[in-house]
């Protein structure tokens, strides 16, 4: 086991390697110009602490200017045909391939993830929400009716029938962790059913936000369609989730943040879906493939530094396996290589911010105070303190912190059970109900434990499994409405009723 951090190997697309060098200054895009604001703010790479870009902090007029270009921009963009929308967006998806590399190696820098992370997962399947959505720009349909109305004229018959019509203006608000595929799971549904977007990256990670609108541009995309306002959440995110010209927001982020964007959003009810947090239970049977499933587990949580909404937090361990698993979990955990994202030897880079690390390490530290065990890691490490050793926690009781609340780093609990049904319980016995696995060979308990777990995913021998067909959201605190496959659709597209008498 080694704890040496690797250091960054230089990146080699032209714009990231100008970042890496010096500080890049970015602007805002609205109503189809790029703009400077009155203030900046800085992008940090994690890993080293050394900043690589310089973005406006937008005030409350940049919002309201951003706003009042999608309201103009609106009429026009629903009335294209489908053909036309779902032309722009498969050339939106040619030409973030076309620059996949770059985009990879920006986000690296801006956030921190390893270089193999966005370039072979995250970035592919970003380009897959565009292609995905331009097929379901094709395939907007409403209903016709037959009605029971009784009271029609005499000699007179009744026809109904619906229609599906773009909600408006849409405020599109994406976390740090997965920036540019959580960016593209908002865009392009919102796009593909005719609506306009102001988009808010997270104030860490606005890099590839503002380079990914550049590339839209290219798209031919008319000005106004996309607006991207950078900024801090408190001003520029609240305003715009408070907006009275914004018809809806789609949200991906935090519980608490979630329920601040509901209290705005009650001004003019604007429709609001939300992506919230995860506490993922990972059940794991007696009759499970442990080559499999000792891997895949350590992959659910340490997978992005843990940095993953549907990250496989909680473990629970059948007794007649617990000694085993947990030593082949401590074992993946400890050849885990830490390291600047950009080093092609580096398995897990660091996390977002100082911030967010010294948070993980705050219920590390609370836990083993309470009586936990720290089987492997524990550790705030670098000179930046970004990075967190991948982490396994033993003994600890239900009602602990750390074991109830998400921590959103790679931090994994483990926990024995000896009953089916009581494990079920435990995994259910959460404020939130995002994702969950669970590992078996046997069909029966796989069928029976995916009904039976509270969870707007469950994956069987198997996490983090992600396609653009597959719907992904959570029941309880962690949100409503679904991102990704048909479901998606349904943020942006009201339904509009049509009876005729004729």
């Amino acid at each position: 086991m080694t704890l040496t951090i690797l250091e960054p190997v230089a990146p080699q697309s032209a714009r990231a390697k100008a970042a890496f060098d010096s500080p890049a200054s970015l602007r805002m895009l609205i109503g189809g110009a790029w703009r400077d604001g009155a203030e900046t703010m800085e992008s940090i790479d994690p890993a080293t602490g050394r900043v690589i870009a310089r973005f406006p902090d937008a005030s409350e007029q940049d919002v309201d200017d951003a706003v009042a270009a999608a309201r103009a921009a609106f009429p026009g963009w629903a009335a294209t045909l489908p053909a036309e929308r779902a032309a722009t967006l498969l050339r939106i998806a040619d030409i973030l391939e076309r620059n996949i590399d770059e985009l990879a190696e920006l986000e690296t820098l801006d956030q921190g993830k390893p270089l193999y992370v966005g370039r072979w997962a995250e970035i592919p399947g970003a380009i897959a929400q565009f292609r995905f959505f331009a097929g379901q720009a094709m395939a907007i349909e409403g209903r016709t009716i037959t009605p029971s109305i009784n009271y029609q004229p005499a000699g007179k018959q009744m026809a109904a029938w619906t229609l599906r019509e773009p909600v408006g203006v849409v405020a599109a608000i994406v976390p740090w962790n997965s920036p540019i595929v959580l960016t593209a799971m908002k865009l392009a549904p919102a796009l593909a059913a005719g609506c306009t977007i102001v988009l808010k990256p997270a104030e860490d990670t606005s890099v590839t936000a503002l380079r990914m609108a550049e590339l839209i541009e290219e798209a031919g995309l008319p000005a106004g369609v996309l607006n991207v306002v950078t900024g801090r959440g408190a001003r520029c995110g609240a305003v715009l989730a408070a907006h009275p010209d914004v018809d809806k927001v789609a949200f991906t982020g935090s519980t608490a943040t979630g329920r601040a964007i509901l209290d705005a959003s009650k001004g003019n009810l604007k429709r609001v879906t939300l992506e919230l947090g995860g506490k993922s239970p990972v059940i794991v049977l007696p009759d499970a493939d442990l080559d499999l499933a000792i891997p895949g587990v350590a992959n659910a949580i340490f997978f992005n530094a843990g940095q993953v909404c549907v990250a496989g937090s909680r473990a629970y361990v059948h007794a007649s396996i617990y000694d085993r698993v947990l030593e082949g979990l401590a074992a993946q955990a400890g050849a885990i290589q830490l390291g600047h994202g950009l080093n092609p030897a580096t398995h897990m880079g660091p996390l977002v911010s100082a911030r967010q690390a010294e948070r993980v390490a705050s219920f590390v530290s609370d836990a083993q105070q309470q009586g936990a065990s720290i089987v492997a890691g524990g550790q705030r490490l670098g000179d930046a303190g970004t990075y967190i050793r991948p982490t396994i926690v033993a003994d600890v009781d239900p009602d602990m912190t750390i074991v109830r609340d998400e921590v959103f780093g790679p931090v994994l609990v483990v926990q024995r059970y000896d009953d089916i049904d009581a494990v079920v319980a435990s995994a259910n016995d959460s404020v939130y109900g995002l994702a969950a696995s669970i590992w078996t060979e046997s069909l029966s308990h796989a069928h029976r434990l995916s009904r039976a777990i509270q969870a707007g995913s469950v994956w069987i021998n198997c996490h983090s499994m992600y396609d653009a067909s597959l719907p992904i959201g959570g029941v309880k605190q962690s949100g409503f409405g679904r991102d990704s496959g048909i479901a998606a659709m349904d943020n942006y597209l009201e339904w509009k009723t049509v009876c005729a008498v004729l």
